[in-house]
């Protein structure tokens, strides 16, 4: 295990609590025989599950590295270290804790924050200092669109989150004679660019098959009920409800169509694995649809883990709780730095960031290939559903491993 110092400063005018400091202070890209790494990660504020998850899936991915005899570059072998800071979920933190790790500690290669909005004030900085930075937790489309050279990410943008959601519902209603076109969609969606992204998914998805998007509400950042917007459901009836607002929404969702016995047909979600609906909701969880960008069913495998099982295997062991897709895209971008420090053969910034720019590897993750914008083009996301208190992947088809459990019932 990585050893861990947590440092307390007072606060001063343009100070930062520094946490969890994993290398030491002062830190260039390479110190003796370590390559270090640094990143702003959400270890308080409203992210900070995910950041944990985040934190988590770079720890296992440092230890796991460093055990299988680290990087070896010019015929010597270096093993990772990580400077973490907390960004207290706040985007101006993030950012100034960005240029603090490359401008004071001397870090030269960044791993991603949790969340687009974090991405997005991060990104600027590590473009202006020509700084590798490999995320695996911000899918906003927009963080694509701006012509960074040095951003890249190895999840999928976030418009598909759950645009499998309305392809199923399409299907199950062609299955059952019914013209997806007569389908009626509710949609609320966390107000960050994150879940408004997938609301642009799914917004194109239900348009193309003809559906009527019949509520499509905003969600407050500090969300803490949604009784507003499911008493529109339950006047409407729709077909399909799809929800984004990270854990919260998840939660709530579930919690209160239970609690208000709203019978939705199909419902669907973000943030089902890091909010654990299956492992703490118990029944009234049963059969709601969970988009993942991974899920440890999957026949990928790797050099560093072997397969996706047998990484969720070893996170189970290690943190004490299930393997949430944040934890795995995290553990796949530092695989992505080892990768490339390899094949570049060397520690400057922007041989490695060559290098990562023509990745074309196979991960427990999955498949990643970045284009010219910075995204993974290889990866396909899935769509899984509650089942006996377990997580099934039900799409896309080709990679299901159970039938879609159809129409939703509360659970009494």
């Amino acid at each position: 295990m990585l050893k861990t110092f947590t440092m307390r400063f007072l606060p001063i005018a343009g100070a930062c609590a520094l946490l969890l400091l994993t290398a030491a202070n002062g830190a260039d890209k390479v110190e003796g025989d370590s390559i270090v790494l640094g990143a702003a990660v959400s270890l308080t504020g409203k992210y900070s599950v995910n950041g944990k998850n985040t934190k988590d899936g770079y720890d296992l991915a440092v230890k796991r590295a460093n055990e299988k005899g680290g990087v070896k570059v010019g015929g010597k072998s270096y093993k990772f270290k990580v400077v973490y800071y907390d960004d207290e979920s706040t985007p101006a933190r993030g950012a100034q804790l960005a240029e603090r790790l490359i401008a004071q500690d001397g870090v030269k290669f960044v791993l991603g924050a949790y969340s687009s909005g974090l991405t997005m004030a991060i990104a600027p900085v590590t473009e202006k200092y020509k700084v590798p930075h490999v995320e695996g937790n911000g899918a906003a489309r927009e963080l694509f669109t701006q012509g960074y050279r040095y951003l890249f990410a190895v999840l999928s943008t976030s418009d598909y989150y759950l645009r499998d959601a309305v392809n199923l519902a399409a299907e199950v209603a062609r299955q059952n004679g019914r013209d997806p076109k007569t389908l009626k969609v509710a949609m609320a969606f966390e107000n960050d660019p994150f879940s408004l992204d997938v609301r642009d998914g799914v917004v194109e998805d239900a348009a193309r098959h003809g559906m009527k998007v019949v509520i499509d509400d905003k969600l407050p950042p500090e969300l803490n009920d949604m009784a507003a917007t499911l008493t529109k459901v339950r006047a409407v009836k729709p077909d399909l409800l799809i929800v984004s607002g990270h854990e919260k929404g998840a939660t709530l969702v579930v919690r209160q169509t239970a609690e208000m016995k709203v019978n939705v047909p199909m419902i669907a979600t973000t943030h089902c694995d890091s909010a654990q609906l299956a492992e703490t909701l118990g029944k009234i969880a049963e059969t709601v649809l969970c988009a993942s960008q991974w899920d440890r069913s999957l026949n990928y495998q790797d050099r560093w883990f072997g397969t996706a099982e047998q990484y969720a295997q070893l996170f189970k062991k290690e943190f004490g709780y299930e393997a949430p897709y944040q934890a795995a895209e995290s553990t796949a971008s530092v695989l992505v730095f080892a990768d490339a420090f390899e094949r570049a053969q060397s520690f400057d910034p922007e041989k490695v960031r060559d290098a990562i720019a023509s990745t074309d590897l196979m991960t427990f993750y999955g498949p990643i290939k970045f284009d010219a914008s910075g995204k993974n083009t290889a990866k396909p996301m899935v769509l899984y559903q509650v089942q006996n208190g377990h997580y099934r992947v039900v799409a896309p088809t080709k990679w299901a491993e159970a039938k879609l459990v159809w129409p939703r019932k509360v659970a009494p």
